[in-house]
């Protein structure tokens, strides 16, 4: 399990279709959207310029070898050591092979059309494999080069071989890699190649038979042991290589059982397991032996308190680091010495990020307005210090702070709520209100860092960040609170953290706007078919509102796993009264809706773009219905209903800076306009 990501990452989504759809929109979209051109000019000239702030943000993705540091920079990967004064190159991503859907066209236009995803260094650094992502299709790539020197020093054209579609891969040896190919949205097989013997051989090791369940290789910080990490929704199973021993048949640690999901790591000779068998079937951490990992041996080691959740696990040489978030919706790092586990400190802190290094723990501390800045714990002395070894202290700004609050929800159940703004609490009467919420799959709302916030704020709006049930902000019971048949409890809890706002005066539903991207479209979409009023604009990113229709056909590539998270209509009638209830997609009346826009993706793989374009469709349709009954006497101002698909776009968005900052700005000038507001003037640099 990488530290740099949640405990309990599902992948989340839906379906994809492969063809490049035309624009639904027509002259008619086109119109609608040139409403917001020149203040999205304006925008862009502002998020350029808030993006230059913020350029030299502190980045801890460096890779650690045993002699060199590795670090892509442009468009390659290069390597350093304390000896040399000039970088050396490794790979020149220009130099890989393009797939074979590249066209011409792209072959001749000179860009790189590669990202690096992950860097992964075999123990001697003899090899070096980079997974690497396309910017213009969906290809998946996996190179292996050669680091050994030579005489003369690295081959110009060092690439021993490309794997094709690899999602994940891990080195045992310097010979031996394994790695997971991703077929769809799924993978399912575990492969070992072997680069000890001619050309190399490439053998099947694992095999997973079930549809939900997606398979992935990890590497222990110690390098001992590698694990294949088999996972559903609702439950895991791990597997065990000897990283010393590659060619024997994994050891299995526990059988899948429901509602069981667990994450090792290995230390010394036992394992250290993160495993949801805690009270309330909430992750504890217990501790196994290696040569009998199953669960009737598992000892524990730490159990957190009632209302604190473990939120993720490093083990760090005899350390063990939790970050945890308490009751009071505050994050916390624990470390456990693992010689003594009772004696374990408590180091508080905000945003953990990134762990590295034997000794010591580094992190980066952020907010959704406040830009990543480097800690580093020293584990032996439980010193918490600013900056790392290679970055000096951060310049903290402290221009706001969230206020933390709690709403409470239909049933009782209170809700937290994270409210960022810069005048008090008691002043927000007339601030304009940005709503975010998820509430999904177990996931946090995210918080990261995000410039366009930053200048939201700086403009005088309050940010809310709703945790809603269906997220994992409260631990594995807050997402199974909300989950199949609980899914309207999502809806409720939002449309709680709306009135609790409103009640407090922080601002009000004319001033008022929700966002939210891929799933979490879904409590949007029903509280907007439910309560239109409560909000006077929406902005949806690769939207997911056909959830009855989804559901309904197993063929697409991620139904039959995403049925433990929204339910199986097909084959539980109460199930299916439940989504046809919410559905936003199958809920759409006449009414006076919010103004909405739509960003869409024509090449996202998981969210069905069909299901957007019936979507707005049948909104519009519904608003037209609506404004063409009333008196002429009655007429109030349309809302506007837009669709924007991007081009070549996956259902992340866009990778390239221009396209993002387009979207971002087109963002921006969309809820300035609907909520009826100035844009913000730059400050005025003082004269000298």
């Amino acid at each position: 399990m990488d530290a740099s990501t949640s405990v309990h990452s599902a992948m989340e989504g839906k379906r994809v279709d492969p063809k490049e759809p035309p624009d639904p929109s027509g002259d008619r979209g086109t119109y609608r959207l040139e409403k917001y051109q020149d203040m999205q000019r304006y925008f862009r000239r502002r998020l350029k310029a808030t993006y230059g702030r913020y350029s030299d943000l502190p980045d801890l993705s460096v890779v650690h070898g045993c002699h060199h540091v590795y670090f892509t920079d442009g468009d390659s990967i290069y390597r350093m050591n304390k000896g040399q004064s000039e970088p050396e190159q490794v790979l020149d991503l220009q130099s890989v092979p393009g797939g074979e859907e590249t066209t011409g066209r792209e072959r001749e236009d000179g860009c790189c059309q590669w990202t690096v995803q992950r860097i992964r260094l075999s123990p001697h650094e003899k090899h070096l494999a980079a997974t690497l992502k396309s910017t213009r299709r969906k290809d998946l790539r996996c190179v292996v080069v050669r680091l050994e020197q030579k005489n003369p020093p690295l081959d110009p054209s060092p690439i021993v071989l490309t794997l094709d579609h690899v999602f994940s891969c891990e080195w045992a040896t310097d010979d031996v890699l394994f790695y997971t190919p991703l077929v769809g949205l799924r993978c399912s097989r575990v492969h070992r190649l072997d680069l000890s013997s001619c050309g190399g051989t490439t053998t099947c090791v694992y095999e997973e038979t079930q549809p939900d369940v997606f398979v992935e290789v990890a590497l222990s910080r110690d390098r001992q042991i590698l694990t294949i990490n088999c996972s559903s929704r609702t439950s895991s199973e791990v597997l065990l290589v000897h990283a010393a021993s590659p060619t024997l048949e994994p050891l299995l640690v526990q059988p899948r059982q429901p509602e069981l999901l667990y994450h090792v790591t290995h230390w010394r000779n036992c394992l250290i397991i993160l495993a949801s068998t805690g009270r309330g079937q909430e992750y504890q951490v217990v501790r196994a032996p290696l040569s009998a990992p199953s669960m009737g041996l598992w000892e524990t080691l730490f159990a957190p308190s009632p209302g604190t959740v473990i939120k993720d696990m490093d083990v760090v040489g005899d350390h063990c680091v939790l970050v945890v978030r308490t009751q009071a919706h505050e994050l916390e790092l624990i470390v456990i010495p693992l010689t003594q586990p009772e004696t374990f400190r408590r180091v508080q802190t905000k945003s953990p990020g990134l762990a590295d290094s034997h000794s010591q723990f580094e992190f980066l501390i952020s907010s959704p307005v406040q830009p990543p800045v480097p800690y580093c714990l020293h584990l032996e002395e439980g010193l918490l210090l600013p900056g790392t070894d290679n970055t000096p202290p951060p310049k903290i700004q402290h221009s706001s702070l969230p206020t933390r609050l709690e709403a409470s929800s239909q049933d009782g159940t209170l809700v937290p709520v994270t409210l960022f703004h810069t005048a008090p609490l008691g002043g927000l009467k007339q601030a304009p209100l940005l709503v975010h919420v998820y509430g999904a799959y177990g996931r946090d709302v995210s918080m990261d860092f995000c410039p366009d916030r930053r200048l939201l704020l700086e403009g005088g709006w309050a940010l809310a960040y709703c945790h809603i049930r269906g997220g994992g902000e409260r631990g594995l019971s807050w997402q199974r609170q909300a989950r199949m048949e609980g899914k309207e409890k999502g809806v409720e809890d939002l449309r709680a953290c709306l009135d609790h706002l409103f009640s407090l005066d922080v601002s009000s539903p004319a001033l008022t706007a929700l966002t939210a991207c891929s799933a979490g479209a879904v409590p949007v979409g029903a509280l907007c078919n439910r309560h239109p009023h409560m909000m006077q604009a929406v902005t949806l990113k690769a939207p997911f509102l056909d959830v009855l229709g989804t559901m309904e056909d197993p063929t697409l590539p991620l139904t039959l796993e995403d049925r433990e998270e929204w339910g199986d209509p097909v084959g539980n009638p109460d199930h299916r009264l439940t989504i046809a209830s919410y559905c936003p997609l199958r809920n759409i009346t006449p009414q006076r809706y919010p103004s909405l826009l739509v960003t869409a993706y024509s090449r996202d793989d998981r969210v069905s773009l069909a299901g957007i374009q019936k979507y707005t469709e049948q909104l519009r349709s519904a608003v037209e219905m609506y404004f063409n009954r009333k008196p002429t006497s009655e007429h109030e101002p349309q809302p506007n209903i837009l669709l924007r698909i991007q081009p070549g776009a996956n259902h992340s968005g866009p990778e390239d800076v221009d396209s993002m900052l387009e979207e971002e700005a087109l963002q921006l000038a969309f809820l300035y306009t609907e909520l009826g507001l100035e844009p913000p003037r730059p400050p005025r640099k003082r004269a000298r």
